[in-house]
């Protein structure tokens, strides 16, 4: 497929809500594939579709070191968060060159739509949790530093505009 650009920071398709998929179509599974594409070539390990440019509740995740467990999503939603923290750096390709220790719920219930469109619930646990809980932010129009007190996003966001030139 193709890897595609990550739209750079502050582009406001990063701060709108993504529109819900209402159907899992050979479009959409395309948009996926150039997700994954897109997803390792940076690498990371997930992507949202705003990210792209996409402006649909689209996700894609994979935490393996053999990057052989692609979890694709659309339409997530939270319906269960562990009381458990976990503390993760996280970055973005959209503001490239910063990243912040976020703390996320350790667990996480997902309701989402795979692939063949079935609706799933499924749990998530450790760093694929922490990466869906981002992917989902992003469907929302968050990214990352919103989980920051304003003084470290003000921070963040200054260095990031240092480190860009």
């Amino acid at each position: 497929m193709t890897v595609r650009r990550c739209i750079p920071w502050p582009d406001k398709r990063l701060r709108t809500k993504a529109a819900e998929v209402p159907q899992i179509t050979n479009e959409v599974r395309g948009i996926w594939e150039d997700m994954i594409d897109t997803m390792d070539a940076m690498p990371g390990v997930g992507l949202g579709a705003p990210q792209i440019g996409v402006m649909l509740q689209l996700a894609v995740v994979d935490v393996s070191e053999a990057r052989n467990r692609r979890i694709r999503l659309a339409n997530p939603q939270v319906i269960d968060a562990s009381a458990i923290m976990n503390v993760h750096e996280e970055a973005s390709p959209n503001l490239p060159g910063v990243s912040a220790k976020i703390s996320r719920p350790r667990g996480v219930s997902v309701r989402y739509m795979d692939e063949g469109g079935a609706i799933l619930e499924r749990d998530f646990v450790g760093l694929e949790a922490t990466s869906v809980q981002h992917q989902i932010d992003h469907l929302a129009g968050r990214m990352y530093f919103d989980n920051l007190s304003k003084i470290k996003r003000d921070m963040l966001l200054r260095r990031a505009r240092k480190t860009k030139g």
